[in-house]
């Protein structure tokens, strides 16, 4: 253990791969829903083309040469080693910047963006607009290791992201994340006052303004709504992650129909698509995403980042400069008057 950092190749055996294959082919199915809608979860028929796609055309060596073409790195992180790309803009005045994933997401969800950070003047920006950007995988997901000890918080991973940082040379940067990476980014804004300048969120986690409760407006309402639906309805995989991460791992790490399943379901519920993932991702989008929690098979590590932090959030207030996006569709919609004064919202 030390500070070195370690270039790193992704490299999948074919034995790897015809196992999958081999698995998607032998899948007991259940019966179908008894409702003509997601409902009651996958349709039976939607997981059974997924699948049959997976098994029979989608090619895993395309997105390996994607990520392999990026610089990649390993370093060992309060005695972890972790996974990570490091992109450089070609401008070396560029501000560094620290994106960070979550549940069920993975690096491979900032590759449309990285060129535009990286390199803005080729994509309509400014050359002042340019950072260097780092992405790590969080603990227990992707090509990041997996914790073999429980304490691998949302504080001690804003802790490790810290100190990657720093290893990089970066003694001021900005830090940016959504779902889980929203957490640990509020964390790391609230502990490193010193080196992180500024953050970004998507999905921050606000509390409703008690003052604002009796004059809310259709769009607070509509917010608030969305946020009871979710815990009525749509949290279920939250519940159980975070309380039995290691019993819902054994499921998914036996079946890749199942840890498919586990995820379209959210890519349905947490996007844009009018009622059919198909048409807010493709689905080698979805399937290269999904790879990243089968084949290193972390069903149950990343699970217990919800063990480790759900319904643990710090509410503290954050001195650091805050900006954050708000979406219509978005699973959390805060108003921007259950915001603390230092966070400016921008609503698209």
């Amino acid at each position: 253990m030390g500070d070195e950092i370690r270039p790193f190749k992704i490299h999948v055996s074919e034995g790897d791969l015809e196992d999958l294959k081999k698995r998607l082919r032998a899948t007991r199915w259940p019966e179908p829903q008894t409702v003509p809608d997601w409902s009651q979860g996958v349709p039976l028929d939607y997981l059974q083309k997924i699948c049959e796609y997976w098994a029979r055309d989608y090619d895993w060596r395309k997105i390996e040469a994607r990520l392999n073409a990026l610089p990649q790195f390993h370093t060992d992180l309060d005695g972890l080693g972790i996974y990570f790309l490091h992109i450089r803009s070609p401008h070396s005045d560029a501000a560094p910047l620290i994106l960070t994933h979550g549940w069920p997401g993975s690096v491979i969800e900032f590759l449309k963006v990285i060129p535009a950070l990286t390199d803005p003047s080729s994509h309509g920006g400014q050359p002042q607009d340019a950072f260097h950007v780092v992405c790590p995988a969080l603990p227990g997901f992707g090509f990041s290791d997996k914790p073999k000890q429980k304490g691998w918080s949302v504080e001690k991973t804003a802790r490790a992201w810290s100190e990657l940082m720093l290893r990089l040379g970066y003694q001021r940067y900005y830090a940016q994340g959504g779902d889980w990476g929203a957490g640990i980014t509020s964390v790391i804004a609230l502990q490193d006052t010193e080196h992180c300048h500024g953050v970004h969120l998507n999905m921050p986690i606000v509390l409703p303004d008690p003052a604002t409760m009796n004059n809310l407006t259709d769009e607070e309402k509509d917010g608030l709504a969305g946020m009871q639906y979710f815990q009525d309805w749509d949290s279920g995989y939250a519940k159980e992650q975070s309380t039995r991460p290691q019993t819902i791992g054994y499921a998914l790490a036996d079946s890749p129909a199942g840890q498919a399943a586990w995820i379209l379901e959210k890519f349905y519920a947490w996007t844009d698509c009018h009622g059919n993932p198909d048409n807010a991702l493709t689905r080698d989008e979805m399937l290269d995403d999904i790879m990243l929690y089968w084949l290193p098979n972390v069903a149950a590590a990343s699970a217990r980042l919800y063990w480790e932090s759900f319904n643990k959030f710090n509410y503290e207030p954050v001195r650091t400069p805050v900006g954050c996006s708000i979406f219509p569709k978005d699973l959390l919609r805060p108003s921007s008057r259950f915001r603390t004064p230092n966070i400016a919202t921008e609503s698209i």
